[in-house]
């Protein structure tokens, strides 16, 4: 068996050997059409065609430099790599507005390379090593870091990876250090090309001294494509490699001859894109007698960075070169938003970059973009703008498929075929003595060798240093395991706090499960309290109207009183005018008397010396006179007490019957003034008869009148003076009338107010009662609805254990029936067997009887064919 590593010692040596040509890497399609394939693979295969994987977008953001530190220039960008988010601080009409955009993966100004490559890249690498073809590309503005994140530091004087190596360098010490671990046979080419200006350039041919300077520097090679749709780059030659340095030295190679130009916004600005493609052959376990070869491809590219003309300040061929940089990365953005919004078209074939870029972008291969941003202000225009295509690519769904792997046979022709062809070089260049090589390789081998010892003078060197670094690290290595055994004890505690934390945690958990079921009662109850405050404020309502309708009839109430105090006080001023009337009448009659008893003192004088006479003669006429003036004083006395049981009566009834007291009032002083008058028109009468009578008699009989006119005149004086006093006694029965009239009236406004008082406590009252009730209604309703559950969960319970009782019931009854039929069915059984073996014995039997039938039967047959034979041969 061939390996397909070369055997790195046939390089070193003192006869210096040319380095194997690298076999060819087979095409996509004839790998498609090798039925020596396994099936596995295929199947493998089938698998991931429909899986659809979304292009990673990674996004850094370099710090400021320099320059732009020096003019105090603001950062308009902010990077949350925990949560992978990029905010831009923008003001917009003297707004502040911030846009947020998210990503894979951020990387802020402090990250480094290693950190980006070990997260974003790495994997990438591992999948390369799977048999997949991935792409891993750098977009961004100019001067905003691409070719630094891509290629970085190379290699130190050491040989060994600086810190500031970028995706390139590590991507290869990757690779190699995974295939020695896995101690794999593997070949590996490299290619590297260079788009400038639309014209595609191999970084890594040889040049040829004939040539002039300008064709040295440009080989355009042309872009095809085969039968199937594959872009396929016709002339680029494959750089086979063996060792790290080899690479590195391509690389460094390749970078040199790259385009790149000094502008204002970069010194050493890329004018060119560039595509670096490691192509790895791995021969895998055989499967049966026949060894299978995977392949995977890595192209890592470096995009020339985006710039604005007039501030990048190019002239002319650099005016141009940017130009057509900015025209091919239009040319990608608009493939991106056609990809992302599913177009019928996508636009491939107006830029060579995306032609290139093909099967990365919407196609079999992992995609994984680097975007590169500046945090200046300055650049705020250029910094949207690739994120605004960076966010949109992550849109962008690729279906990876692993490459077909192909057996060693098919490869072996392939390499078989390539050596033929490079014999028939080496003869062709064996036209002189010796062994020709190229004067490159020389070189570098010279130089290895040169390297090779110092590098060993170093490392005797470094190992005296490791050797005191020991000395201190296990000094360290002591502390760190005290501080270890510390840590330890501290952990236990903080474990054993933990578990308690966890316990009342726990405990915590479980009250506020209890807490929740009490908040969901609460929660009924309170619903249920709503439910009869609803009907209490129902209720509520109804008495307010009632208390409304009270509160009406109280007003009329307080109305009707009204009307009566205003008829008492016209009543009372009609009773004194009606006094102040009597009052003047009788000090009119008072005068009118006193007028008539001077005139009649007068006349008696005049008549004294007849009156003797009369006196004895009219003493019949005074008896009747005295009996008149009887019968007047008895109705004046009936008045009297009249009045007096009215006052009584009006006292009882003043609050019911005030208005017909007036009226009776009224009228009984009407009729007793009636009355008086007619008594003393009457009175006046027979007092004019008499002295009309006495004028007679008094001519006649004034001498005898005398002393009975005296006595008369006396008398006359008790009837002024009996008069006087009953007007008096009248005035002040009137006056004590209207003093208890007045004390009624106050009597009843007290009354009023105490009734509007004890109206007002008693509406107080009811009021306190009636909430006091509903109070006791609410509580009389929580009581009856707390025993309504109680009684329905006992119930509940009874009902419960009622028909577990049932149930358990029934499950015995189910029992001694299934027993019970398990008894029949195997008493029943028994009886089949028995049967059975019964029949089985009759059958036997009859069988047997059967039998011996069928044989007497067969004897006697046998013995009438003899018997026939016999009288057939006697008849004979």
């Amino acid at each position: 068996m061939v390996p397909l590593t070369p055997d790195q010692s046939k390089k070193s040596g003192v006869g210096v050997t040319p380095t194997p040509a690298p076999f060819l890497t087979p095409r996509p399609e004839r790998r498609r059409t090798d039925s020596r394939g396994s099936d596995s693979n295929s199947n493998h295969h089938q698998q991931n065609r429909d899986k659809e994987v979304n292009v990673q977008v990674v996004l850094r953001c370099r710090p400021l430099n320099d320059d732009e530190q020096k003019s105090n220039v603001s950062q308009v960008i902010s990077c949350n790599e925990i949560r992978r988010e990029v905010s831009v601080l923008q003001s917009v009409a003297n707004k502040q507005v911030d846009r947020i955009f998210s990503f894979d993966k951020v990387f802020g100004p402090k990250a480094q390379q290693r950190s980006i490559y070990e997260q974003a890249i790495a994997p990438i690498v591992n999948e390369v090593l799977e048999g997949f073809n991935c792409t891993v590309f750098a977009y961004g503005q100019t001067g905003s870091g691409k070719t630094y994140t891509m290629e970085g530091g190379m290699k130190n004087k050491n040989k060994d990876l600086p810190a500031e190596a970028g995706v390139i360098p590590r991507a290869v010490r990757q690779i190699f250090d995974t295939l020695e671990e896995q101690n794999a046979d593997y070949s590996m080419k490299v290619t590297f090309l260079e788009l400038y200006n639309e014209e595609i350039t191999d970084l890594l041919a040889q040049e040829d001294q004939s040539r002039s300077a300008e064709e040295k520097q440009k080989k355009p090679i042309s872009l095809m494509e085969d039968g199937k749709g594959a872009v396929v780059v016709r002339g680029l030659e494959e750089e086979a490699v063996y060792s790290l340095s080899e690479i590195y030295t391509l690389l460094e190679r390749g970078s040199a001859r790259r385009r790149t130009a000094d502008t204002l916004l970069n010194k050493r600005s890329s004018r060119s894109h560039s595509i670096f493609s490691i192509t790895l052959h791995i021969k895998e376990s055989s499967v049966g007698d026949e060894e299978l070869i995977k392949c995977g491809k890595l192209n890592l590219v470096d995009l020339a960075g985006s710039e604005n003309i007039s501030r990048s300040g190019a002239r002319e061929a650099r005016a141009r070169e940017a130009g057509e940089i900015n025209k091919s990365l239009l040319t990608l953005g608009r493939c991106i938003n056609a990809l992302v919004e599913h177009s019928s078209h996508i636009p491939y074939r107006d830029s060579k970059l995306t032609r290139l870029l093909r099967d990365s972008l919407g196609g079999k291969t992992k995609t994984c973009v680097i975007a590169t941003i500046s945090p200046s202000a300055n650049c705020l225009d250029e910094t949207l703008s690739t994120l605004d295509y960076a966010h949109r690519a992550k849109y962008i769904k690729n279906k990876p498929e692993a490459n077909q792997k192909i057996s060693k046979a098919v490869l072996l022709k392939d390499l078989y075929l390539e050596i033929e062809r490079m014999k028939e070089d080496i003869r062709a260049a064996r036209d002189k003595n010796g062994v020709y090589i190229p004067r490159e390789r020389y070189a570098q081998d010279e130089a290895e060798k040169k390297e090779k010892s110092e590098r060993i003078e170093q490392l005797e060197n470094d190992l005296n240093l490791s050797e005191k670094q020991v000395e201190s690290f296990r000094e360290l290595y002591l502390v760190e395991q005290k501080m270890k055994l510390d840590m330890e004890r501290e952990l236990k505690d903080c474990m054993i706090n933990l578990e308690n934390r966890n316990k009342a945690l726990s405990e915590l958990q479980d009250e506020h499960g209890l807490a929740i079921a009490a908040l969901k009662e609460k929660e009924s109850i309170i619903s249920q309290l709503k439910t009869s405050e609803n009907s209490l404020l129902q209720r509520a309502k109804s008495l307010r109207v009632d208390l409304q309708n009270a509160s009406e009839d109280i007003s009329l109430l307080f109305d009707k009183i009204d009307r009566k105090d205003r008829m008492e006080a016209e009543n009372q001023s009609r009773v004194l005018t009606f006094g102040s009337q009597l009052d003047q009448n009788l000090k009119d009659l008072h005068k009118i008397i006193l007028g008539s008893v001077s005139q009649h003192q007068e006349q008696l004088r005049s008549m004294e010396e007849h009156a003797h006479t009369y006196l004895a003669s009219k003493s019949d006429a005074t008896q009747i006179l005295e009996t008149k003036v009887g019968k007047m004083s008895q109705t004046c006395s009936l008045g009297i007490a009249a009045l007096r049981q009215l006052i009584k009566t009006l006292q009882q009834n003043v609050s019911s019957d005030l208005e017909q007291m007036n009226a009776t009032v009224s009228s009984q002083a009407i009729n007793v003034e009636n009355v008086r008058i007619l008594d003393a028109k009457e009175v006046v009468k027979e007092i004019q008869s008499s002295l009309s009578d006495q004028k007679q008699l008094i001519d006649l009989h004034v001498r005898r009148q005398e002393e009975g006119l005296q006595h008369s005149l006396v008398s006359a004086q008790k009837i002024s003076s009996a008069s006087m006093n009953f007007f008096n006694e009248l005035h002040s029965h009137a006056s004590k009338v209207m003093t208890l009239l007045e004390e009624s009236q106050i009597e009843r406004s007290n009354q009023l107010v105490n009734f509007e008082k004890t109206f007002k406590e008693q509406a107080e009252k009811e009021e306190k009662q009636a909430l006091s009730n509903i109070a006791a209604i609410i509580a009389n309703l929580t009581s009856k609805k707390s025993e309504m559950v109680s009684k329905a969960s006992i119930n509940i319970q009874e009902w419960n254990l009622q028909h577990n009782k049932i149930l358990q019931q029934e499950m015995s009854s189910m029992q001694q029936v299934s027993n019970h039929a398990k008894k029949d069915m195997n008493e029943y059984v028994e009886k089949v067997e028995s049967h059975f073996t019964e029949s089985m014995i009759s059958s036997n039997e009859s069988k047997n009887v059967l039998e011996s039938a069928i044989d007497e039967c067969a004897a006697q047959r046998d013995w009438i064919i003899l018997k026939d034979y016999g009288k057939m041969r006697n008849h004979r």
